[in-house]
């Protein structure tokens, strides 16, 4: 509800920097933007679309956008704890500020800040000098505490988020929302709550309902104290025990209205924007489509710059290129009948390479229907063939096609072509012969960034593809052969194939620079044919199974959830964090220091529980039901869902260009990720069963490999010679840690040790270390200082990965793969330290990927070479799972045996553990 008067003339925008830059940033931190040469662009993005959205919606007359100072403020020097518990601004966020001012600047908005005085100060003290020069002022923020300062002519503006609208609070909203009689209650609302994100103190225990009612009740504070008497309990205690604390909190969150800045009308009237300087950080940024939304009346963007290509459509802005597909000089030709197929048939199997893209009818190629095929062997020409829409009338008119996917000789040029090989096969084709993946080429270059074709084609080639919005538009001059009306927007599609041309020579140029051909030609492309084969293969899982284990947890579930209401003595929602939170903070009174999350409720998350573990009972069981809630939403009652009408199995999707390190993931459903450390979690895998009676399920595991790559990369001589002597090497750990023999070795001591063994590699600190063992920080870096004495050699090669990760800001895998590690100089100390243990970890366990990868490669062709009819199915990490024949067993172990472990040679043996069962669970 909009409650302001927007009909007058003198309409002024106060925007609270921060506040928006933050949320720009984080609204991105699950899918961040970057720009082609790295810069993640996810703030300015954001803030730019923000302020757009109110110079074009909300036209106001005037405008500023103000900033928090460098340095301490006053409250800082009132109260030195205050906002000392928030994380230090992340590196990419900081680096977004000079560009965001830039925007700001090229808008021609003012900008200020006021030393020792907060934003909200600086714009508390314009509103309310605004409001009295008859301004209706509208404070841009999602921050609560703004609450106080509005009145019948000053107004809190929240922007979009989460998907809700707009919202506009004016005096009738805050009443509303905050329950109090006039804005002015907020900050003794405040000062009661206290504010986490602020470490302002407030009373212990006191949440926003009782703050809430307090203040109805009492007024304000000073009401609240004069009527101690008619308080009850615990509450009446902390409340009386609190006051000094609880009046200094109210102090705190006033907003000041003496910040030493004048409201100058003159400097804060909107004006028109300074287009060159806009332009120059548009460029930089690389927002083509924002700068065509700002200089839309202006003609394109770039149009007055030289030109380098001399295609008239081609646009150049010095040494950045955009282009669309009216640039691309290309003629797409739709073929719908036998004849004209025929005639692409023959050029196709008379080429040496060809690009070409599946259509289908949904994101599943494994239920998907096939409606066409584009080919390109030309950049400038491209093939749509169209396909019926009958199943098998478009397997006929795919199998015209099958020798030219079959051909030995011809490479295939795709982007995702593992999506391609999938519904093929559904078709009854397989792709054979060399590959060209587009989508694993550029993962491999740039592993850290979006794969998708759009941003692919837009960061290498400079060119804007067709929106999946716009695809109707298209190239308007097409040479149709079809014979009836087109069904499919097919222009998306043919630009993809003659791009991918493209791509294909910029990424092999680029790969020989990196040293990354071998990787690419030799373990990735092989890789995609046989992930293709695992999904297609699918996995079998027995329904029954999961239909009794969903009993046995519910039940369990029913329990515990039981117990914790009568631990809490309240009958309440276990499943609602809101009402957890209320009980466990408010009722119970577990923790008088419990932060809230923004939204205002408690702070319930496994991390602030797990800390509560010695406070209460209660915690472990809050912790047990959440786990196996998950478990049962997550697994027992969702994987039947997955299965296949077609197959009756499981098809997962395996992710090859997802995991910076090289790893492999899963989706739809992530089968990578069942839990294991648990019982419960565990006895999911006795679901997956063999696909026959005459199958068996075998599970072959690499046995300590990181720690063997550890052993072979550090080259320390004490942890080779444990390995070589096939001594247990947490035993052995142990022994060297605690100068003990090894039959001395205690059960606590090598768990200890293992727990040291494989943190050290994930760069865990003392103070971790002791978290994880429950043991003090100083037996922490004890441990930690016996381990590295122990093996010196693993010390000095973690030192050398940080200094040449400093040096060329990547680290490398045995076999050249590379993360890239742009923050491994950053100031922020956080950031830092968080690419120094990336710089140790990610060598390691890249070529751990490598390697299991390899192991995949040369069983598959071995098994090829022997006629096995047994199937890899799975791929877990270090594990690798397969259907197994049973007349196939002896001969299927010794083979996973024999390529496993002759994968990479190192300076030390690697072992495979291997188990056969009738489920997963027996096998593994």
């Amino acid at each position: 509800m909009n409650s302001a008067n927007t009909n007058s003339g003198k309409k002024l925008f106060l925007l609270d920097a921060f506040a928006l830059i933050y949320r720009s940033y984080y609204a991105f931190i699950k899918n961040p933007r970057f720009t082609s040469t790295g810069i993640n662009s996810s703030a300015m993005l954001g803030f730019t679309n923000t302020l757009l959205e109110v110079l074009e919606k909300e036209k106001p007359s005037h405008i500023a956008v103000v900033f928090d100072p460098v340095g301490p403020t006053f409250r800082h020097d009132m109260f030195k704890e205050y906002k000392a518990q928030r994380p230090p601004m992340p590196e990419d966020l900081r680096k977004s500020i000079p560009y965001i001012k830039s925007i700001i600047q090229g808008f021609n908005i003012p900008e200020f800040d006021v030393e020792g005085y907060e934003a909200d100060d600086v714009i508390g003290t314009l509103a309310k000098k605004a409001e009295k020069k008859g301004y209706t002022v509208y404070m841009m923020t999602p921050d609560k505490d703004y609450a106080q300062l509005v009145s019948e002519n000053i107004f809190m503006f929240k922007p979009k988020s989460n998907g809700k609208e707009v919202e506009v609070w004016g005096v009738p909203e805050i009443k509303e929302k905050f329950g109090v009689e006039h804005p002015d209650q907020i900050v003794d609302y405040l000062g009661l709550m206290g504010d986490a994100a602020d470490n302002i103190p407030g009373c212990p225990g006191i949440g926003p309902k009782t703050a809430q009612k307090l203040i109805e009740l009492y007024k304000d504070i000073d009401g609240l104290y004069q009527n101690t008497d008619k308080l009850k309990g615990k509450q009446k205690e902390r409340i009386i025990e609190s006051e000094e604390q609880v009046r200094f909190s109210k102090v705190l969150a006033k907003i000041s209205l003496d910040a030493p800045i004048d409201f100058d009308e003159d400097n804060f009237k909107l004006i028109d924007y300074n287009e060159e300087a806009l332009r120059a950080v548009f460029k930089e940024l690389e927002f083509f489509t924002l700068a065509e939304r700002v200089f839309k009346n202006q003609g394109n963007l770039f149009a007055n710059e030289s030109q380098k290509f001399t295609d008239k459509d081609t646009v150049e802005v010095k040494d950045v290129i955009l282009r669309d597909i009216n640039g691309l000089g290309c003629d797409f030709f739709v073929l719908d009948n036998q004849a004209v197929r025929a005639d692409l048939k023959a050029e196709l199997c008379v080429q040496k390479e060809y690009s070409f893209r599946t259509i289908l009818s949904g994101s599943d190629p494994n239920t998907s229907n096939l409606l066409g095929l584009t080919f390109s062997y030309r950049k400038d020409k491209a093939f749509f063939v169209a396909f019926p829409q009958n199943f098998e009338e478009a397997k006929k008119v795919a199998q015209e096609f099958k020798f030219i996917f079959e051909d030995e000789n011809i490479l295939k040029i795709g982007h995702d072509i593992k999506r391609d090989i999938l519904i093929l096969r559904w078709h009854g084709i397989d792709v054979k012969g060399p590959i060209f993946d587009t989508m694993i080429s550029h993962y491999l270059i740039q592993p850290e960034l979006k794969h998708d074709f759009a941003f692919v084609a837009y960061s290498i080639l400079n060119y804007q593809t067709i929106s999946k919005e716009d695809k109707s538009k298209g190239k308007k001059a097409q040479l149709s052969l079809m014979l009836e009306p087109e069904v499919i927007e097919h222009e998306s599609y043919c630009e993809e194939t003659v791009l991918n041309l493209e791509l294909k020579e910029e990424f092999e140029g680029r790969m020989k620079d990196n040293e990354l051909l071998d990787l690419f030609y030799n373990i990735e492309m092989p890789l995609v044919s046989i992930l293709a084969d695992m999904e297609f293969t699918g996995v079998s899982i027995d329904v029954q199974t999961l239909k009794n284990y969903a009993l046995v947890l519910n039940e369990e579930v029913d329990g515990i959830e039981k117990d914790i209401k009568e631990m809490a003595e309240v009958d309440f929602n276990v499943a609602s964090p809101k009402q957890l939170g209320d009980v466990l903070f408010d009722k119970m009174g577990l923790d008088s220091k419990a932060k809230r999350t923004k939204s205002g409720q408690y702070s319930t998350s496994e991390d602030v529980l797990s800390k509560l573990k010695d406070k209460h009972e209660i915690i472990q069981k809050i912790l047990d039901f959440r786990s196996l809630k998950k478990l049962i939403s997550t697994y027992v009652e969702a994987l039947p869902t997955y299965i296949n009408e077609k197959s009756g199995k499981i098809h997962t999707s395996f992710n090859q260009a997802e995991a910076a390190t090289g790893r492999l993931s899963s989706t739809n459903p992530n089968l990578q990720n069942i839990p294991i450390r648990t019982e419960q979690g565990r006895y999911i895998r006795k679901a997956f069963v063999p696909s026959s009676e005459n199958h068996t399920f075998l599970s072959a595991d690499y046995s300590q490999v990181e720690l063997r790559l550890m052993a072979h990369m550090s080259q320390d001589q004490n942890m080779i010679d444990a390995f070589i002597n096939s001594e247990d090497f947490h035993t052995a750990t142990a022994a060297k840690i605690y100068k003990l023999p090894l039959e001395e070795v205690s059960k606590d001591m090598r768990s200890r040790a293992k727990t040291a063994n494989f943190g050290i590699i994930y760069g865990i600190s003392a103070w971790g270390l002791a978290e994880r063992l429950s043991i003090s920080r100083t037996e922490g870096k004890e441990l930690i200082t016996g381990y590295f004495e122990s093996y010196p050699g693993v010390k000095l090669f973690m030192d050398q990965c940080v200094e040449k990760a400093r040096e060329n800001e990547f680290v490398v895998t045995l076999l050249s793969r590379r993360r890239y590690l742009k923050d491994i100089n950053s100031s922020n100390a956080i950031v830092r330290g968080v690419a120094e243990r990336n710089a140790v970890n990610a060598p390691i366990q890249g070529s751990a990927a490598d390697v299991i990868k390899i192991a995949m490669i040369n069983i598959t062709k071995r098994m090829k070479r022997e006629g096995m009819q047994s199937k890899l199915i799975l791929q877990v990490h270090d594990e690798l799972n397969f259907d197994c024949l049973l007349s196939e067993l002896d001969q299927m172990k010794l083979i996973l045996k024999e390529e496993m472990e002759n994968a990479i040679q190192l300076s030390v043996p690697l072992t495979v553990d291997m188990g056969v069962g009738e489920n997963w669970l027996e096998a593994h």
